[in-house]
């Protein structure tokens, strides 16, 4: 394909959120969200994981230890116990310590609002700091997951596969008030349709207008 014209992106991008809202309504996030500190430490969680076996693994997590600071001063071993099925279990450990300790102490028990702030804590990148932007202060703020990144390549919406030069696309062609739900109606578009193996390219609901990169 050759290169899309902004204004033509515009269009296009216009186009999908049309769609995709009317085939996705309630899309939303997949993440358990009962409060925005256990919403960071699922965020956490969330690399090269499945939202499901986050939130199942975090409901005994919780259960077991229901705050940042009973997190603190548990046993780190029983830590990384519980939270093993979501893979990186030494490292994933030490970021959701670091994140207890950070909010029982210079964070004075509340999330930043400041994604420079919130990336200081091991194992929050841009993309988890953005959903908490976005889910838990309304900031405006796109999740670029490999789903995301994948459906808006295939599109035509970005030409690159870097998350944040996709990031930056997504953030030009759609509204502010658009872009959490953006991330949000791509995950479902990537996990019912356009799947990363044998998309459903038939089936989607974008088919006449995807401009069908890199397949």
């Amino acid at each position: 394909m050759g290169r899309i014209s902004a204004k033509d992106k515009k269009i296009l991008a216009d186009e999908v959120w049309e769609r995709l809202n009317k085939e996705f309504p309630d899309s939303s996030c997949s993440l358990e969200k009962d409060s925005p500190e256990r919403l960071a430490v699922r965020g956490i969680l969330s690399a090269q994981c499945t939202d499901v076996t986050v939130n199942k693994v975090c409901r005994v997590l919780f259960d077991r230890y229901p705050s940042m600071e009973d997190i603190l001063k548990a046993d780190i071993d029983d830590i990384g116990k519980i939270i093993r099925p979501c893979g990186l279990t030494k490292s994933k450990t030490a970021s959701v310590m670091d994140f207890a300790g950070l909010y029982e102490g210079e964070w004075g028990h509340k999330v930043p609002d400041s994604r420079e702030e919130l990336m200081r804590c091991r194992g929050v990148g841009r993309k988890i700091a953005n959903l908490i932007l976005g889910e838990v202060y309304g900031i405006p703020a796109v999740v670029v997951d490999t789903h995301c990144k994948r459906v808006m390549y295939r599109i035509g919406i970005t030409s690159s596969e870097d998350p944040k030069k996709a990031e930056d696309d997504i953030c030009k062609f759609f509204e502010d008030h658009k872009w959490i739900r953006t991330g949000h109606l791509s995950v479902d578009l990537g996990r019912k349709y356009c799947r990363s193996q044998k998309p459903l390219c038939d089936e989607c609901p974008l088919k006449d207008v995807c401009r069908r990169v890199g397949l």
